[in-house]
């Protein structure tokens, strides 16, 4: 008999949906800032970045994390377009 590679439905699948349509985001807050915070991974990295960590590059390829404010007083759609590309380590320094 063939094995069925297929995952298994948890209970509260409806959660891990929810959480995989957000891409994973979270918030975070750095020196009393609130972020929201997004991993990519190397194979969503296409495009390449620079830090603003470290001031080095972010190849694509490689991957990163995107921070922007949470709670920005122009709005959601300024602090979006503000999101900036980090290193992993260089946020999680930060």
């Amino acid at each position: 008999m063939p094995r069925a590679n297929r995952r298994r439905q948890t209970p509260g699948g409806d959660d891990s949906f929810e959480r995989m349509l957000a891409g994973w985001k979270r918030t975070e807050t750095r020196r009393g800032v609130a972020w929201t915070v997004q991993p990519v991974s190397a194979a969503q990295a296409v495009k390449e970045y620079t830090c603003p960590g470290c001031g080095r590059t972010v190849a694509a390829g490689v991957a990163h994390i995107v921070a922007w404010r949470s709670d920005g007083v122009l709005g959601d759609a300024a602090d979006l377009a503000a999101r900036r590309h980090w290193h992993t380590h260089c946020w999680s320094i930060a």
